[in-house]
């Protein structure tokens, strides 16, 4: 498994009605071990989360199913990650 982080950029469709769908979403990630951190900028302009995956293919699938995605509230972008550094 590797590691990709989601950047999430709210768009002006956002509607703070898909917060609970999203944070849904993010739930389910994590109980089926697919999400290791998630979290919001501070300024409100979005967020991040790191997904669990095999492949780019593979994140952005999972990516592409979130709320925030689907009802056009965000735009993500994806990367494969490689933490060079943790504590």
């Amino acid at each position: 498994m590797a590691k990709y982080l989601v950047l999430v950029a709210r768009t002006q469709a956002f509607d703070a009605s898909v917060i609970e769908p999203h944070r849904d979403f993010l739930r389910e990630l994590l109980a089926d071990g697919q999400l290791q951190e998630s979290g919001g900028f501070t300024d409100g302009s979005g967020g991040a989360y790191i997904v669990l995956a095999e492949s780019l293919d593979g994140a952005t699938q999972i990516a592409h199913a979130d709320p925030l995605h689907t009802t056009g509230a965000a735009e993500l972008t994806i990367h494969e990650w490689e933490i060079t550094v943790s504590v």
